[in-house]
């Protein structure tokens, strides 16, 4: 979990760096660090069987490694964005634009679909990284309410998560795949979206996309 300090100076970032935490209708379901056949088959699965769609931020390096899982995503219905190429700290990218470019290419190639959407690694851009994506024609996007599923939480402690803050508009943010958390396996999460989807049907608000639910 972000130290005190790491959440301040997000906020802060969030402050100066606007960007959509949150949509006009329903609530927006989204998903960071795949593709990775460690869970988001599961989450698809899960999806569909909740008659959700979704927007998946990918890492260019995963759909690097799993191009037809990052394909399915799309031939599934669900919404193609960006996250980065390498999943590092924005302060740390030695070629800010390099790597907004090269993820670009990289998801289109796989999916056939060019982002306008881009979560930055860790809720975090910097000045330069945000007009460089917004100079790519991509819309910054954070997020309303979270999982805290990139540490090992059973899934009724995500869906907790979820849930307290879940009300009309939220983006809701989980992980896809393990790879840049603190957990062996992202599958939890994709055990938690059937209780997420109900929780969302008892208050009247329908998950989607976050292009389908921006008002």
């Amino acid at each position: 979990m972000p130290s005190f300090q790491e959440s301040r100076e997000t906020f802060r970032l969030w402050a100066e760096l606007p960007a959509t935490e949150r949509v006009g209708e329903g609530a927006s379901i989204t998903f960071d660090d795949g593709p990775d056949p460690d869970a988001t088959p599961a989450v698809l699965d899960a999806l569909d069987a909740a008659g959700a769609k979704a927007t998946f931020f990918m890492v260019g390096e995963q759909v690097d490694a799993h191009p037809d899982l990052a394909s399915e995503v799309a031939e599934r219905g669900h919404e193609i964005a960006l996250h980065c190429y390498e999943h590092i700290h924005h302060e740390q990218l030695t070629d800010p634009r390099g790597d907004v470019d090269r993820a670009l290419v990289t998801i289109q190639r796989a999916t056939g679909v060019r982002p306008t959407l881009q979560r930055p690694p860790y809720g975090r851009f910097t000045a330069a990284t945000y007009e460089i994506g917004r100079q790519a024609g991509l819309e910054p996007v954070y997020w309303s309410a979270w999982g805290e599923d990139w540490e090992t939480l059973a899934p009724d402690r995500i869906v907790d998560f979820v849930t307290r803050d879940l009300q009309p508009g939220v983006v809701i943010l989980l992980h896809d795949s393990p790879r840049y958390g603190h957990r062996p396996s992202a599958r939890p999460t994709a055990d938690a979206i059937p209780r997420i989807a109900a929780a969302a049907a008892q208050r009247g608000l329908a998950l989607g996309p976050i292009s389908a639910a921006v008002g």
